[in-house]
């Protein structure tokens, strides 16, 4: 997808007081984060991974331009990303960036249009994609396994949905809805190829 942008990581507390960062890496290899060149912030800002040691619970790194404690600090929670492009593509067919999926088409078997991805969530049972009807109402989860998307279709830039595991009496689908979008935080962290979710990679469940 042109112009999109992967997270790959986010700047914790500063470590120490010559400018190190804690950082969180959300790569299936935690010190791969350093492999994919410089890392951009949500505001345009570019950093590069000068060191990188494991500590406990997150890494350590060394960010270009960050020399004391108080520049360390500013960062804190800073979220880095780099170009969608930039990222090789996933090793199989039901493997996909979260990236890709987000701004999808859904349409139901018979090609009605359904909505479109907003999200992609995992709430440690399974992955869920984010789903905003076409009449813009409150935002709809729904399983992201074989039975409920039978098809992704990056090049049309659809997916076909079929009615929820939670559908009422007469197949009507009623899938888990959104109350407060903003409060919802995904609880756990990238890992390609893993069948759960994680922040970068997607791999549908079988149903």
């Amino acid at each position: 997808m042109a112009g999109a942008r992967i997270c790959l990581g986010q700047i914790g507390a500063p470590h120490g007081v010559r400018g190190e960062v804690r950082l969180h890496s959300f790569t299936a290899d935690p010190t791969a984060i350093a492999s994919y060149g410089p890392l951009e912030t949500e505001d345009g800002r570019v950093f590069k991974i000068e060191s990188l040691r494991p500590a406990k619970h997150a890494l350590v790194a060394r960010l270009s331009g960050v020399a004391d404690r108080d520049a360390a600090e500013r960062l804190a929670n800073t979220k880095l990303y780099v170009p969608r492009e930039r990222l090789p593509e996933p090793a199989e067919a039901d493997e996909f960036y979260h990236a890709d999926l987000i701004g999808l088409r859904a349409v139901d078997c018979a090609g009605r249009e359904c909505g479109t991805v907003v999200a992609v969530h995992n709430f440690g049972a399974g992955d869920l994609i984010e789903l905003r009807p076409a009449d813009g109402a409150q935002t709809e989860l729904l399983p992201f396994d074989s039975v409920t998307v039978p098809e992704v279709n990056l090049r049309t830039g659809t997916i076909v949905v079929n009615p929820s595991p939670l559908a009422g009496e007469g197949g009507e689908a009623k899938p888990a809805r959104v109350r407060d979008p903003a409060r919802k935080r995904p609880l756990t962290r990238t890992a390609a190829g893993s069948r759960r979710h994680r922040s970068t990679h997607s791999r549908k469940g079988r149903g």
